[in-house]
């Protein structure tokens, strides 16, 4: 016999929540130290932009929230698809918000001495390893395809532990990539963002080969514990699977595309700025530079730009 929240309705989504004690007190902890290091650094009279504060704790910690005890968490045990909105959530929404916090700047700035360490631990040749564009790129993809075609789903229906650590191990990778990638904290090496461009745009394709590949499954996903589950409403098992694997796809994509817009908006402005310096600097070579003789001109007898202006061999 079927035991289990009712059937799912538009009213029900927007109205049923259930409270997910370790992911509530995390919630807590991270929005009070967040608080309490922007106190302080106003009242060291340095500015904290409220735009970062609400990025972090209504965008960040809010995605958690909506992500695991709003109707996705309710559910998540019953149907496939809000489980596969909870993964885009801890995926893509809350580490993307979180970072555009800036908590690595937050806390450098608040706690000078431990916040010293941080920064030399960011700036380790581990941490340049460990945040390669290449490697944080391909572990974001390979873990949501890992969760969902190996045991790890269906143990994470039956395991309130595993079901925890699966949150943890899904928003990890996420943090990762969107740190480097935003580059608005301290980063152990700045990419250009034609790098960052490339990998956001393996991350999207991803996405979808992701939901595709959710779709196409003709096995049910946790097969066994759905149908042992015996839910009398709703989708049909296979029907539910599709609809997961295009919100996977879809909701995906809603995130990343955005996110690959701003990185081409990002590089755009990033030649433009080296545009700007080189012009700046070529106008202070012009004014610097001794009189030359008429028959060559200033740059040619700067030593910075001598090699570049050859003139044709004799």
């Amino acid at each position: 016999m079927y035991v289990g929240p009712p059937a799912l309705t538009v009213s029900r989504a927007l109205t049923s929540w259930t409270v997910d004690v370790p992911v509530l007190l995390i919630v807590l902890v991270l929005a009070g130290f967040y608080l309490a290091g922007v106190r302080r650094v106003r009242r060291g009279g340095q500015p904290w932009p409220g735009a970062r504060a609400v990025a972090f704790l209504a965008g960040g910690t809010g995605a958690l929230v909506i992500a695991t005890m709003s109707f996705a968490g309710v559910y998540q045990r019953v149907l496939f698809w809000p489980r596969a909105v909870q993964t885009v959530l801890l995926l893509l929404v809350a580490p993307l918000f979180l970072a555009l916090g800036r908590p690595l700047s937050l806390l450098i700035a608040a706690l000078p001495a431990p916040g010293a360490r941080v920064a030399a631990a960011v700036q380790s040749r581990a941490a340049r390893v460990l945040t390669f564009p290449a490697v944080t790129a391909l572990v974001l993809m390979i873990v949501p395809f890992l969760l969902y075609f190996t045991p790890w789903y269906a143990a994470g229906l039956r395991s309130d532990t595993v079901r925890e650590l699966t949150y943890f191990a899904l928003m990890a990778p996420g943090l990762v990539f969107f740190w480097t990638l935003l580059r608005v904290d301290p980063v152990p090496k700045a990419y250009p963002y034609l790098v960052s461009l490339w990998v956001t745009g393996a991350e999207v394709v991803g996405d979808a080969v992701l939901g595709l590949a959710v779709i196409a499954d003709q096995h049910l996903l946790a097969g066994s514990y759905y149908q042992a589950l015996a839910r009398p409403w709703g989708p049909s098992l296979r029907a539910d699977q599709v609809i997961g694997g295009g919100a996977l796809w879809i909701l995906g994509d809603l995130v990343g595309l955005p996110f690959l817009a701003a990185q081409l908006i990002l590089m755009i402005r990033e030649d433009e700025r080296e545009a700007a310096q080189v012009d700046a600097e070529l106008d202070a070579g012009a004014e610097l530079a001794p009189a030359a003789p008429a028959s060559r001109l200033w740059w040619q007898s700067d030593p910075r730009f001598t090699g570049r202006f050859r003139g044709p061999p004799a």
